[in-house]
């Protein structure tokens, strides 16, 4: 299952640690984030339907601005990805969108985050 978390920016630390923690809490094995501006973006993947969407409450209640779950979760066929120094943390942050994009790219999702964005 996969989600796409979009907001007007991520900027706050504080905030952040939150989001790993509630990542660590609800068993959510993988995280990517947008850090530093605009927009803020937030990727989660997990086996399980109801950890994501636990993760996903838990993020929104961080009261983010302009918070938009644009994907709820959903069930996708992920790739057998090529194991890379990036993929091998469940905590991602990229300060780009375009590396955003390629992780997405590689993951088999390049589709699906652009219609997100």
């Amino acid at each position: 299952f996969v989600t796409l978390i979009r907001t007007h920016h991520i900027t706050s630390r504080k905030k952040l640690h939150r989001v790993k923690k509630a990542a660590a809490q609800f068993d959510v094995p993988f995280v990517l984030v947008r850090y530093g501006g605009c927009p803020g973006l937030m990727y989660g993947e997990s086996p399980d339907a109801r950890h994501l969407t636990a993760w996903v409450s838990a993020v929104k209640d961080l009261r983010y601005k302009d918070f938009q779950c644009v994907w709820k979760p959903e069930q996708k066929s992920l790739p057998a990805a090529p194991t890379s120094s990036s993929s091998s943390s469940p905590f991602v942050e990229t300060e780009s969108v375009s590396e955003f994009g390629r992780t997405m790219e590689h993951k088999g999702l390049s589709e699906w985050f652009k219609l997100g964005l």
